[in-house]
């Protein structure tokens, strides 16, 4: 067997013969009366359109409130179930006016397509297509948490059911390794599908879609009310309004790129700002080395253990023989935070915001048994430092100032850096400099940066360059100028 087709025979589970227990004897009855209630029996392929609510998973304005909504004027989504092929479209506006919180600023519409085929996963925003290695896991689990997706990989499964609320709870480990629990309720109709993934900021967190409003659609009963959550909160909410069953094509080709695409190293390239400040880029999200006399600090930790590591043996690289005693974290978003656990093995303290302290250390308690960590291996305890409007991590050699960057809307609790004897200003997602003669900050970025500015401008700054958290080094004129002030 291939190395693909193996892949995606795990997206489906084991097709084995099926040996029930007794409580599995239970889950036979119930699946099969589901699958003829559902119409799953004869399904091979399902598309269906939708229109409602979508949300930035893991951008919300502060740290205990739900995830910032979007429009979704339209969602269709195709299934082939026997090759295990889905492709998602997705049209997203703006709210007006925009919710606070994080997610790409962007104008007018945003168009998504997002497809799986078996062990492949990609996006195609354009004509080009995109892979996407690292989203397989969570869109083959999609598929098996579509309604008649359950049935069918229940069907095939060592399934286990127990008497539970709202109905009867069918257990199946799905995608190799994940549990999956739905609910079935006395009409045959899927009500929930609950599982974890894996996640560096929650650990393993809960991922479940309610179903409701079933209907009828040519011999297919599906539900015309969809909501999805991710850790605790909606990222899609949808009203369905048309479902073609046995559409024809459903089946997707992999493209050639994307069989033979391999993930990207991580890079990291460091670029000496000031004698003892470096910018560590080489990625979509940067961090800033700060040596002092003793020790070092690093400011922001993004998107995953792997970055974080890159970034500390490049630190280490660099200053060999002083120990990270500070991690500076800016805000609790989840590409801005995803590999602040890392540090804390590695023995420095956290600064960020007081409200994140809270926020974090509820996080890290959760269990970690999908994906661990260097952290849950070793249970060092976490030491903070937290800040409300101003924190001055310093010395006496050298100075970097902390400041709660006020009005923001992308993040109600966001910190800014600056080093006044270097003018230098170090700040996330209120400015990225646009790319050389390419198109100016759409409206909502250029919203952050005229508030990051008007901070600067009560703060009395004297800046000279830009340290930004994501994109390039550029001299603090850029960024009058990107905001049409000069």
């Amino acid at each position: 067997m291939t190395k693909r087709n193996f892949a995606a025979v795990i997206a489906f589970g084991l097709l084995a013969t099926v040996a029930f227990a007794q409580e599995g004897k239970d889950a036979s009855a119930v699946l099969h009366k589901a699958a003829t209630a559902m119409g799953a029996a004869n399904l091979n392929s399902i598309q269906f359109s939708a229109s409602g609510k979508a949300a930035s998973l893991g951008q919300s304005y502060l740290p205990t409130v739900a995830w910032p909504t979007l429009n979704v004027t339209s969602y269709t989504r195709t299934i082939d179930y026997p090759s295990q092929c889905s492709r998602e479209e997705m049209v997203r506006t703006l709210e007006d006016p925009p919710a606070k919180g994080g997610g790409a600023p962007f104008a007018g519409e945003q168009k998504q397509v997002n497809i799986l085929c078996g062990a492949y996963a990609w996006n195609q925003p354009g004509n080009a297509a995109q892979p996407a290695p690292g989203n397989v896991e969570e869109r083959q689990l999609g598929l098996v948490m579509t309604p008649q997706g359950f049935v069918k990989q229940a069907l095939i499964s060592n399934a286990t059911a127990k008497k539970g609320k709202g109905g009867t709870e069918v257990s199946i480990t799905a995608v190799g390794r994940l549990n999956v629990v739905g609910t079935i309720d006395g009409q045959g109709l899927l009500t929930k599908v609950e599982s974890w993934m894996a996640n560096p900021v929650l650990g393993d967190m809960l991922f479940e879609t309610d179903y409701s409003d079933y209907k009828d659609f040519g011999g297919v009963k599906f539900p015309t009310h969809i909501v999805q959550k991710q850790g605790g909160y909606m990222v899609l909410d949808l009203n369905v309004s048309d479902v073609k069953p046995n559409v024809g094509n459903a089946a997707i080709k992999v493209p050639d790129a994307i069989q033979t695409a391999a993930a990207p190293p991580v890079r990291v390239e460091s670029q000496k700002m000031a004698d003892g400040v470096w910018f560590l880029g080489g990625g979509s999200h940067n961090s800033v080395l700060i040596e002092y006399k003793d020790f070092l600090a690093v400011v922001e930790a993004p998107l995953s253990e792997e970055r974080s590591l890159a970034v500390i043996g490049e630190v280490k690289r660099l200053v060999p023989n002083k120990p990270i005693k500070y991690l500076v974290n800016t805000h609790h978003h989840w590409d801005h935070s995803s590999g602040i656990r890392t540090y804390v093995d590695e023995g420095a303290t956290i600064i960020t915001s007081e409200v994140n302290k809270p926020y974090y250390e509820t996080a890290w308690k959760a269990p970690r048994t999908l994906s661990p960590d260097n952290l849950a291996r070793s249970s060092k305890k976490a030491s903070f430092i937290t800040v409300k409007d101003k924190y001055d991590l310093t010395d006496g050699t050298r100075t970097l100032v902390l400041y709660h960057t006020d009005g923001d809307n992308h993040n109600g609790a966001i910190l800014f850096g600056y080093m006044p004897a270097e003018k230098i200003l170090i700040e996330a997602d209120d400015f990225t400099p646009p790319a050389p003669n390419g198109p100016g900050l759409v409206p909502l970025a250029a919203q952050f940066g005229n508030n990051l500015y008007e901070n600067i401008q009560r703060l009395k700054l004297d800046i000279q360059t830009i340290a930004p958290l994501h994109g390039r080094v550029v001299p603090y004129t850029e960024m009058p100028k990107a905001l049409g002030k000069g």
